[in-house]
């Protein structure tokens, strides 16, 4: 076996699953330890390599645990520890102490004959005769070893990779569609966006391009599964984020956003800076930037509305595109908002979704009436009051 061409050989299999280089030097001192074990090693010993990149060289140690008297069974307890197996009377509590091993064990006196300083449960290193000829066997068993370490490796990457970009909108292309979910290539690996996470009746065929949020990342048997969504609220405030320069250098800033996925969405927003119309900013000019969010959104309305610190001015906004005149705050957190009778319908909303997604994003529990009825109700109990 080649030493030089055998490194050379794997660094350019890891490079071109984009593995970085230390990592490459990981797999390959795995795969000469496991094959240095299979042709001159023993069963149970722990053996170690190191390999010099620059050289080629492999330096090969075994390794022991350093263990005193306390920590390993005498011959009397192993002989009680068998007969209570026996009659299945094991206490794992009991299993505190270790089965002295030669070939991963060294007794402390033996251990400070080599290192003085060496204490118990520390691990100590015993040089190895270096080997440079392997048979088939060992060459096999270091091809496997390499084989399992670059999977490992490479599912390490995607999970450190994506792990760091949950949060995050990035583009994917849909591969295929299983049991409603949708499954993108998203570049080193595939991602899921599953039926509770896509946009309602919005249709996705193989080839379709979408811009999709990274939900989570989660670690499995089979590697990492990156967890996709078209439906987040946060999904609309990272487009924005893209397509608004003054929102990504926080010039202006999102305050809140609630959203009914694939129907509409409200988007409150400020200004840090003076001079900066937020929503002109948000919108762009002739509506140029919210038109880009809302078809990669497919059609999904967005209105955009000025953050208000006052709650009164706040819900009033919340509740465009109507024009509010007055809203009184109650309480537990209510808040009577009065607009014109031929405003009414527009401030509800079709089935309630305008008011609805202002309570979403206000936090307050609207109530949305016209001027005149709120006249006659204010009449009425007036007058009931002057009975009294």
């Amino acid at each position: 076996m080649d030493l030089k061409t055998f490194t050379s050989s794997i660094a350019q299999i890891a490079e071109e699953k984009g593995l970085a280089s230390d990592k490459v030097i990981e797999i390959i001192e795995a795969a000469f330890a496991a094959a240095y074990k299979k042709e001159y090693g023993k069963k149970g010993q722990i053996i170690r390599a190191k390999l010099d990149p620059k050289t080629g060289k492999v330096r090969f140690w075994q390794e022991k645990t350093v263990v005193d008297e306390k920590m390993i069974y005498s011959e009397e307890e192993l002989e009680k520890l068998k007969e209570k197996r026996i009659k299945g009377q094991e206490d794992k509590e009991e299993e505190k102490k270790i089965r002295f091993n030669p070939e991963r064990h060294i007794m402390l006196e033996e251990a400070k004959k080599i290192d003085p300083d060496t204490k118990p449960e520390e691990k100590i290193k015993l040089p190895l005769e270096a080997k440079e000829d392997y048979g088939r066997i060992a060459a096999q068993t270091a091809k496997q070893v390499i084989l399992q370490k670059i999977r490992e490796a490479e599912r390490e990457a995607i999970y450190e990779e994506y792990k760091s970009k949950e949060g995050e909108v990035i583009s994917g292309i849909v591969q295929r569609i299983e049991a409603g979910n949708v499954y993108l290539n998203i570049g080193k690996t595939v991602g899921v966006l599953p039926k509770e996470e896509q946009i309602p009746k919005e249709f996705y065929k193989p080839g379709q391009r979408l811009k999709v949020y990274v939900l989570k990342v989660e670690e499995t048997s089979k590697g990492p599964v990156i967890f996709l969504s078209r439906a987040f609220p946060k999904l609309v405030s990272k487009l924005f984020e893209l397509e608004v320069p003054e929102i990504s250098t926080g010039q202006v800033v999102i305050k809140a956003i609630a959203r009914e996925p694939g129907s509409r969405s409200k988007v409150a927003v400020a200004s840090t800076e003076e001079g900066i119309d937020p929503i002109g900013a948000a919108v762009g000019q002739k509506g140029t930037r919210i038109l880009v969010i809302t078809n990669e959104l497919g059609g999904e309305k967005i209105d955009v509305i000025e953050w208000q610190e006052e709650p009164e001015k706040f819900i009033a906004n919340a509740l465009a595109p109507a024009n509010v005149l007055e809203v009184k705050i109650k309480e537990k957190n209510k808040a009577l908002a009065i607009v014109p009778e031929d405003q009414l319908s527009l401030a509800i909303g079709k089935e309630g979704q305008n008011v609805r997604l202002a309570a979403k994003l206000t936090g307050w529990k609207i109530d949305v009436r016209g001027l005149e009825s709120e006249k006659t109700e204010e009449k009425e109990t007036l007058e009931k009051e002057e009975k009294k």
